[in-house]
């Protein structure tokens, strides 16, 4: 069966139709939070829990323990000495950001493995991943918790991959094939709906479904939160980082959200200052 290799205006229009009305009627196939990844997490948020729990639970996965313990040996994380039980992690790491370790490998592994357009998922990837450790930076210096802001940061756009699986679905359906430049009009379009279906989904806290319905435009949060701006400044953070030519320092330098966190020109500096440091995790952790 020949695909075309040009869409025309009113097929293009069609697959945009046909996606905004499995948003509004909730119809879209949202994936299911991997199971180890949902324990984790909430065996992260419960006081009583400990270490061997926590590491019993990931040993559950053996290819996620295995990348935990190859993380947590990375450069990035410095560890004193080779880490080579999931309880010396815990140790080394904490069971929060074990948790959010966690759920990044399964993410990675998961929602991100999408064998079409894998240049640009790769990209997309790379933006949350940098946008997670950028929210960490910024929250650590407006004395946020840091592992929340990661979280917000790491599925601020994850509607965009969850997207991108519906539109390969229904392209392929139609016998249609878009160009990257069409698909990545309509993730735009549609990712924040999306994200907010997949947050209530995964009954994730409401701070994140507001980061990630906000974060491009914080003035519209109803009501004041620091996370949401955070977030804004961490994806232009990490825009920054993968994309300088299109995102240069001086607009970094510029943006209103400033004020709104009380940064400081020294305050931009000392984070990006950090980028030596997170390009090296977000190689350890590349798809």
């Amino acid at each position: 069966m020949q695909v075309t290799s040009a869409v025309h205006p009113a097929k293009l229009e069609r697959i945009r139709a046909m996606v905004a009305d499995r948003i509004a009627t909730r119809e879209l196939t949202l994936p299911l939070l991997p199971q180890v990844a949902s324990q984790v997490m909430a065996l992260a948020n419960d006081h009583q829990a400990d270490a061997s729990r926590l590491s019993s639970l990931i040993h559950q996965d053996q290819a996620l323990a295995s990348q935990i313990l190859r993380i947590a040996n990375s450069p990035a994380y410095l560890p004193r000495s080779p880490i080579v039980t999931l309880q010396q992690a815990v140790a080394w790491l904490g069971m929060n950001m074990l948790a959010n370790l966690a759920l990044t490998v399964s993410l990675q592994n998961g929602i991100f493995r999408i064998h079409a357009h894998q240049k640009e998922v790769k990209t997309l990837w790379r933006q949350a991943l940098a946008t997670g450790l950028f929210a960490k930076e910024v929250a650590r210096h407006c004395r946020q918790n840091v592992e929340s802001a990661y979280l917000c940061g790491l599925l601020h756009t994850i509607g965009k991959p969850v997207l991108l699986h519906t539109i390969l679905d229904i392209q392929t359906s139609l016998d249609i094939e878009l160009t990257w430049e069409d698909i990545s009009t309509l993730l735009e379009w549609y990712h924040v709906s999306v994200g907010s279906q997949v947050a209530e989904a995964w009954h994730l806290p409401d701070y994140v479904r507001e980061a990630i319905l906000y974060y491009q435009d914080y003035t519209q949060a109803p009501r004041a939160s620091k996370i949401v701006l955070i977030t804004h400044f961490a994806d232009c953070l990490a825009t920054h980082l993968l994309s300088p030519e299109h995102f240069t320092e001086d607009h970094l330098f510029s943006l209103p959200v400033l004020e709104e966190l009380n940064f400081y020109a020294e305050d931009v500096s000392r984070v990006l200052a950090q980028r030596e440091s997170l390009e090296k995790l977000i190689e350890t952790m590349a798809i």
